[in-house]
């Protein structure tokens, strides 16, 4: 059974054709023939969530973990708006989205119907591209116009890299019609067009390299990569190459500097030359630490080389020279045959930093008091191997960056945008699909933002969240600025005496706290273990007038060098 309407019925059929197997629907009346066509599939699974902007998070946490373009639909109106956050966080991320969005017949549309806004193009500045269904098939022409459309969007939804893609389609009533027979489409080929770096431009880009004596490489957010951990861990045994990741790169190494703003933090007036780089090498999505990019923007390199399969020009640092159209692994998997060894200090340089400043941490948390700072030791370091950590926006992928990378242990942030919305759906999206323990970190704000993410059947045993609750926006008590305003606590921090506790018991979530150090010890190993039917909560109550100085004593400690 299928909607009688073709151009729904064509799509369905060509999704399924491509491979692709998940949408996630918001309940809707104008939506009904994409409800119908879709969840009554025994091909699809198709996913209710009645919030559109969890919705469009969950999907993005499924596509995020499965790799493949999961679908999004909702009815016509302001629900179409509710999908922006997501979409925006997939564009910059690239996650591959397929956002169908129900509307009116055009002639429908500014004539002061309800439940109508100008769908067509609506998310223009933050998609790959957007695409309007044709309201009837009635000839061969329009047929071969919807096959090509559809066709085009699933193919934008991956290459050359992924994003999302918006396809509008217009239904004129009645929308609850059926057809037992679908209607049948082709998947359509598109030449798969592929970069090339010659060998004249590798040996001039090589030969820059070898003559500098400091080449900084920077991995902004990615995915989980073992080649191109191995091939970089490879670059940093040259002496003038250093590798600065972060959590989010999800690239370890021993001679990779997993800590910038450790490093970055204790670097005086007097050795900027030293650590400034000639040479940029960036890759991958955003970087957390602000330091590194206010450190670099202040002192330009000559040379800003950025690697990017869609030729991004991503210009970071203000300084960028040249944007490098090619697959990331590849290129350093090239360059390195004709990289040559130098007598520079440049990676020895950042590495004994790295190391002086990781045992200056060491000595710091063995002595200060309960905190966030105190409470991110604890977890990050005891956290079991092989979890998926989901790091909130904006102090948890802050505070991670401080004790670096750890082996077997994945990290997951939504970064793209860096927005507070969306953290506990994505990370209920990705749960769903992965077979290993998903642990999301978040702030209080961050949680109750985002707590209709749990307004769903969705929630798998391997989802646990645990909230780090200082009583509102953390952060604002640290950055300089909001902390010299009257309105810090109202309107920057906004403080609040709210708990997780009664939103768990409202959606049958396990919950627990803890409100002191040794309480966290004693609960945080049976949290972690413990089985149940459903996810679990663990809320930790942190000290919110102290959080903000005893991270700037942290600074103040780690510039004490000697």
């Amino acid at each position: 059974m299928t909607s009688d309407k073709k151009n729904i019925s064509l799509l369905t059929d060509i999704f399924i054709k491509s491979g692709l197997s998940n949408i996630v629907i918001s309940p809707g009346s104008r939506n009904a023939p994409i409800i119908i066509s879709f969840a009554n599939n025994k091909k699809i699974n198709a996913f209710s969530i009645v919030d559109e902007r969890s919705a469009a998070f969950v999907a993005l946490g499924m596509s995020l973990q499965t790799k493949k373009t999961t679908a999004i639909a909702c009815t016509s109106g302001s629900a179409v708006l509710n999908y922006a956050s997501a979409i925006s966080e997939a564009y910059y991320q690239k996650i591959p989205l397929l956002i169908l969005t129900s509307d009116r017949p055009p002639n429908q549309i500014d004539i002061g119907d309800g439940q109508t806004i100008r769908q067509q193009n609506v998310f223009e500045n933050y998609i790959k591209n957007s695409f309007q269904l044709p309201l009837e098939i009635d000839s061969p022409e329009d047929f071969n116009m919807a096959e090509e459309i559809i066709n085009k969007a699933l193919n934008n939804c991956q290459f050359p890299e992924p994003g999302p893609v918006h396809i509008n389609i217009p239904f004129a009533e009645p929308l609850y019609n059926t057809i037992d027979k679908p209607v049948i489409g082709k998947l359509l080929k598109f030449p798969e067009i592929k970069s090339k770096i010659n060998e004249t431009e590798y040996i001039n880009l090589a030969n820059k390299w070898n003559d500098s004596n400091k080449v900084l490489i920077i991995a902004g957010q990615s995915q989980y990569n073992e080649e191109l951990s191995n091939i970089l861990a490879s670059l940093a045994t040259f002496n003038n190459t250093s590798i600065l990741t972060e959590t989010t790169s999800n690239l370890k190494g021993q001679k990779f500097i997993d800590t910038i703003d450790n490093v970055v933090s204790t670097i005086g007036k007097d050795e900027v030359e030293s650590f400034k780089p000639d040479i940029i090498i960036s890759f991958g999505g955003h970087i957390v630490s602000k330091m590194i990019k206010k450190f670099l923007r202040a002192n330009n390199s000559s040379i800003h080389w950025h690697i990017s399969e869609s030729g991004d020009k991503i210009d970071t640092y203000f300084c960028l020279t040249e944007t490098i159209k090619y697959n990331p692994t590849l290129f350093f998997k090239n360059i390195k045959l004709k990289l040559n060894q130098s007598n520079s200090k440049y990676s020895e340089l950042w590495i004994n930093r790295r190391d002086l400043l990781n045992n200056k941490r060491i000595s710091f948390l063995a002595q200060t008091e309960y905190s966030d700072l105190k409470v991110f030791d604890y977890l990050l370091s005891n956290i079991p191997s092989s979890t998926i950590i989901h790091l909130g926006n904006s102090t948890p992928v802050r505070y991670s960056q401080l004790f670096g990378s750890r082996q077997n242990i994945e990290y997951n942030s939504n970064r793209g945008v860096s927005g507070i919305d969306g953290q506990i759906s994505t990370a209920v999206g990705y749960s769903y699909y992965s077979d290993k323990l998903n642990l999301l970190i978040t702030g209080d704000l961050g949680f109750f933002y985002d707590s209709n993410g749990l307004m769903n059947k969705y929630l798998k045993p391997n989802l646990k969240i645990i909230v780090i609750n200082n009583s509102g926006g953390g952060i604002f008590r640290f950055i300089p600025g909001p902390d010299t305003s009257p309105n810090m606590e109202e309107f920057f921090v906004a403080e609040h005496n709210y708990s997780a506790k009664h939103i768990c018991k409202a959606f049958d979530i396990q919950y627990d706290n803890c409100k002191a150090f040794d309480e966290l010890e004693n609960s945080f190993s049976n949290f972690i273990s413990q089985k149940n039917d459903s996810a679990s909560l663990l809320e930790i109550f942190t000290p919110k007038d102290s959080n903000g100085q005893i991270l700037r004593n942290y600074f103040t400690h780690l510039k004490g060098l000697h």
